[in-house]
């Protein structure tokens, strides 16, 4: 992995083996990034996808295998009351199965690099998001509390 910050916005390529989402919230630690949003391509060869199901308040996961092609990455990392880091991410994967092109996507759990994988990732600028917890569904949304409206 490497990462280069021009203007505020850090943009990684990402290595064999590497995990994107592990590695976003990693740089955003690393750059006291309190709160961003990222989007990316690449070749990938494994993917958690997860579905929630309301009616279990939970999410079911489905983990997929092969040459991955990472068609679309769209997500945002904030934080929470006690600083810890937060995603929320979706993606879509192109891949061949059975001599067939097939199509499969939903939200992330984790995501690991075949060849690379290129990401930017967008702060924040002006203020911060957080996260606050919903007991309905068990998840979390972005928090715009005006105590964290100034960095």
């Amino acid at each position: 992995m490497d990462y280069r910050i021009f203007n505020g916005t850090a943009y990684i390529r990402l290595d064999r083996g590497d995990e994107i989402i592990g590695t976003i919230i990693e740089i955003c630690r690393k750059e006291h990034i309190g709160s961003a949003i990222f989007s990316g391509i690449g070749g990938c060869k494994q993917a958690e996808i997860q579905t929630f199901i309301p009616e279990k308040g939970a999410f079911e996961t489905q983990s997929i295998e092969g040459m991955l092609e990472l068609v679309s990455l769209n997500g945002n990392i904030v934080t929470g009351e006690n600083g810890e880091y937060f995603h929320h991410a979706h993606a879509m994967f192109s891949f061949k199965k059975d001599g067939e092109h097939h199509m499969a996507g939903g939200h992330i759990k984790s995501i690991t690099v075949l060849y690379t994988a290129e990401i930017e990732l967008r702060p924040i600028v002006g203020g911060k998001i957080k996260r606050k917890f919903d007991p309905e569904t068990g998840t979390g949304f972005w928090n715009f509390d005006d105590r964290y409206s100034a960095i």
